[in-house]
């Protein structure tokens, strides 16, 4: 944290759907001496500039982004319009700036597309290359993963036998895992998903909160499904929308090494019935979704795009690449017998299946 006097510090912030947000500080003995504001957004009137720079000025370098968002909001004039941006989003590039955040592009990304995993293997390995970035072995990583069979994941904190019909799994031939990230439940079979995890250093997602860091690592996906020109936006906390429902959903994990786990989940064709039978959904779920089943809410990209789902990966891929820069890589061999080892430690017991009966 930036706190002596003459200290200089400069934080960026690309306001998902909107504008980048600009901000270079210095600090005089632990509060904002000197706040400048820039970047592409629209502002009216000229003068609303300088009213933002001068609200922040002496703001203590620890003040929450809720307490920064106040500052700009009471130095606004009263027929300030702002576009493309927002007094919340000026408090996060401000903590990005304190917290010496870092970008998309100071980092140099890994992708690893590897052959299909079972679905014990791949929560083993979710953990497993989170905690390498986090201790710096490893580059943060964009992965895409590939099902050997079908499954039904949990999140960290549900109830197996509320979410779960585990006579119908069994009778199905689904198996039933538990992940380590929070969030719902997810329903998956080989070919017909599009999930993907990115381990990234907890800088990048420095001076956000948790819900910010969710729009924030999803815009890029966003943008990508934009130019395969599906209508689609971030739909708070974690689902990706579309005009035809739901596409996907997001699980996020900081660890405390210092790395962010955040992994998505997106349709890309789905057995209506056969997740009928084994998912529980509940009224109360439903009941703010105006809708009167689950099936209802999702819209695969099958469907949207056309595209066969090896191009739709592809596509991902690429747009990745071309925004921050990606480069091949695979899981070593060390990390997958770290992997393996962690599935008999921790996924496949009965203590951590069950840890939410």
């Amino acid at each position: 944290m930036c706190r002596v006097l003459g200290c200089v510090v400069h934080g960026e912030y690309k306001v998902p759907g909107g504008k980048l947000v600009v901000v270079d500080v210095e600090v005089d003995g632990g509060r904002l001496a000197d706040v400048r504001l820039s970047g592409d957004f629209f502002l009216e009137p000229d003068e609303a500039l300088e009213s933002i720079n001068a609200a922040l000025v002496g703001a203590a370098v620890d003040a929450d982004g809720a307490e920064l968002a106040a500052r700009v909001r009471g130095g606004l004039p009263a027929d300030a319009r702002l576009v493309g941006f927002s007094a919340e989003s000026v408090a996060v590039a401000v903590r990005r700036a304190l917290t010496r955040a870092s970008g998309w592009a100071d980092h140099r990304w890994r992708l690893i597309h590897d052959g299909p995993q079972s679905p014990l293997m791949h929560m083993a390995l979710d953990q497993v290359l989170a905690e390498e970035v986090g201790a710096g072995r490893r580059e943060p990583t964009l992965r895409f993963w590939e099902w050997a069979a079908p499954s039904v994941i949990i999140g960290s904190f549900q109830s197996v036998r509320n979410e779960v019909d585990m006579a119908a799994a069994r009778r199905l031939g689904v198996e039933v895992v538990r992940r380590i990230t929070g969030g719902g439940a997810m329903f998956v079979e080989p070919g017909n998903t599009v999930t993907y995890s990115l381990y990234a250093p907890a800088s990048l997602v420095a001076g956000m909160s948790t819900a910010e860091s969710y729009a924030f690592l999803d815009d890029w996906v966003l943008g990508v499904l934009g130019d395969l020109g599906l209508n689609v936006w971030y739909q708070p906390i974690n689902d990706i929308a579309s005009d035809g429902g739901k596409i996907g959903g997001a699980a996020q994990k900081r660890l405390r090494d210092g790395a962010v786990l955040h992994h998505v989940t997106m349709s890309y064709s789905i057995d209506v019935a056969k997740m009928g039978q084994i998912l529980r959904v509940g009224g109360e779920k439903l009941s703010d979704k105006g809708v009167a089943s689950a099936v209802k809410r999702v819209d695969p990209l099958a469907r949207q795009t056309g595209l066969d789902r090896e191009v739709v990966i592809d596509r991902l891929a690429e747009g990745f690449r071309s925004r921050f820069g990606l480069t091949g890589g695979a899981v070593t061999e060390e990390e997958l017998a770290r992997a393996e080892r962690l599935v008999e430690s921790k996924f496949a017991t009965p203590e951590w299946f069950a840890r939410v009966p």
